[in-house]
C-alpha cells in the first residue's frame, strides 16, 4: 500500500480485463499501475488509450514488481490456478476470475498459501455481485423470503467455435456461475455433491477430455444445514439460448428466473388472500452501495468512447452491473483488513463443487465430499432468518 492509502494494482490478461482499468482508475482507493498481455501490440494500444506507462509481456516478470499490491487475473481458465499461486508466492494479493483453479490439488495451494502469508485472496465471482442476486439477497436479509427451502441455478451456453481449451469441455468444470449463488445466498459451504451426466456431445469433442456428456446436473448438500441446492449445465449440442440463470423457494416468497434473457424476474408471494399470486418484478440497480466515484459503471458503459473511440464494445451494465461492485468488494477488503467474499477457503468451496461434480457425473453420481480445506470451521451456518 503506498502513502495515499491506495492499493496499487496491475491487471493480467486485457480481454475481458480490459473492462476494469477505468473502474480501477477512477476508484479513489486504488491506483491502476500496470498491465500486462503476451501481444505487445493489443497491451501498447489498451495502455497507450488509458494512459498506464507500467507494461508487461511476462507475468513472471510482472509480479515481481515492487510497486505491485495486488493483482487481477483475467487470463484464461487453465492459468487462474498457477498465476495466482505464483503471486501470493510472489508476495501480491490476489483477485482471480472465474474459476479458482481446475483441480483440487491446486485450489487446496492457494488457500494454503493465504494462511501461511496472511495475502488475500478473492475469486471474482460475477453472478453474486449482480443486481439480480443483490435482490434476493437484500430480500433474504430483510426476511422477505421467510425460510429459504430450496435453490436452483443454471448455466448453459453454447461454445461451439470457441478456440484453446474450450472444445469438449465438460460442463461441471466452470460451474461457478450456478454454484456462486446458491451457496451465496445464505454464505453456505458444500459438504457433498452428487452429478449425474446425461446425454452426449459429439465424438470429436469428447476426445478432448474423455468426457461424453452433453448435461451435468448436480445435487449439492449444504454443511450444517437442511438444505440442498440443484445446479446444471451445458456448453455444447443443446439448443438453449445463453442463461445464467438462479432461483430460491421461500415460505414467505419465491424468486424465479424469466426463460428468456432480458425478461422480469418473477416473485411468488404465498397466501396473499388465499392465493400465492406470482408478479413480474424488474430489479433495481444497486449503485447506492458503492463509493460515488464507481456508481455509474452499474448501468453504463465501461469505455468511455468519446475518449477511447477506437474501442468499438461496451461493458458494465453486462454481468449484472457486478464490475463495479467486485472492485470495491476486494479493495475495500485490502484497506480494512478483512476478508472478501468469496474468500480463498469460500472460493475453493465453490470451485471444487464443479470439479468433483464431473468426476461424480463419471462414476455414474457417486456422492462425492468436499475436503477439508474447502470449509471454514469458526463460521457458524445460518441458513433462515
Amino acid at each position: 500500500m503506498n502513502k495515499e492509502n491506495k492499493i496499487n494494482v496491475a491487471i493480467a490478461g486485457l480481454g475481458f480485463g480490459a473492462e476494469f482499468i477505468p473502474i480501477y482508475q477512477k476508484y479513489n482507493n486504488a491506483n491502476l499501475v500496470a498491465i500486462c498481455q503476451r501481444n505487445q501490440a493489443k497491451m501498447d494500444e489498451i495502455g497507450d488509450a488509458f494512459g498506464i506507462e507500467k507494461r508487461y509481456t511476462s507475468f513472471n516478470e510482472l509480479i515481481q514488481d515492487p510497486d505491485i499490491d495486488a493483482v487481477h487475473i483475467n487470463t484464461p481458465i487453465p492459468e487462474h490456478g498457477i498465476q495466482s499461486i505464483k503471486a501470493l508466492k510472489a508476495g501480491k494479493h490476489v483477485a482471480c476470475t472465474v474459476p479458482m483453479a481446475t483441480t483440487v490439488e491446486e485450489c487446496e495451494e492457494i488457500v494454503s498459501l493465504t494462511r501461511q502469508t496472511g495475502l488475500t485472496y478473492m475469486m471474482m465471482e460475477t453472478v453474486i455481485y449482480a443486481r439480480e442476486f443483490l435482490f434476493i439477497k437484500e430480500l433474504y436479509e430483510k426476511g422477505e423470503l421467510g425460510k429459504v427451502q430450496f435453490l436452483k441455478a443454471s448455466h448453459q451456453q453454447d461454445m461451439d467455435g470457441w478456440p484453446n481449451y474450450w472444445p469438449g469441455l465438460p460442463p461441471m468444470h466452470y460451474a461457478t456461475h450456478c454454484v456462486g449463488p446458491v451457496l451465496g445466498l445464505t454464505r453456505a459451504e458444500a459438504e457433498y455433491v452428487s452429478c449425474f451426466g446425461s446425454g452426449s456431445i459429439r465424438a470429436e469433442l469428447q476426445e478432448h477430455y474423455n468426457s461424453p456428456f452433453a448435461v451435468e446436473t448436480t445435487h449439492i448438500k449444504f454443511k450444517d444445514s437442511d438444505l440442498s441446492a440443484q445446479v446444471y449445465r451445458s456448453l455444447f449440442d443443446v439448443a438453449r439460448q445463453y442463461r445464467e440463470s438462479f432461483e430460491v423457494y421461500g415460505s414467505k416468497k419465491s424468486v424465479e428466473w424469466p426463460l428468456i434473457e432480458n425478461k422480469p424476474l418473477v416473485v411468488h408471494t404465498a397466501k396473499k388472500e388465499e392465493n400465492e399470486i406470482p408478479e413480474e418484478t424488474v430489479c433495481p440497480d444497486f449503485a447506492r452501495l458503492l463509493p460515488k466515484e464507481i456508481q455509474d459503471f452499474t448501468t453504463k458503459g465501461v469505455y468511455d468512447l468519446e475518449e477511447n473511440q477506437h474501442l468499438s464494445f461496451t461493458q458494465g451494465a453486462g454481468h449484472g452491473g457486478s464490475h463495479p461492485h467486485l472492485v470495491h468488494a476486494f479493495i475495500d477488503a485490502l484497506l480494512k483488513g478483512k476478508q472478501p467474499y468469496p474468500n480463498a477457503v469460500e472460493s475453493a468451496n465453490i470451485t471444487c463443487v464443479g470439479i468433483l461434480a464431473h468426476k461424480s457425473a463419471m462414476q455414474g453420481g457417486k456422492i462425492i465430499r468436499l475436503p477439508e480445506f474447502t470449509f471454514l470451521p469458526e463460521r457458524s451456518h445460518t441458513t433462515s432468518n
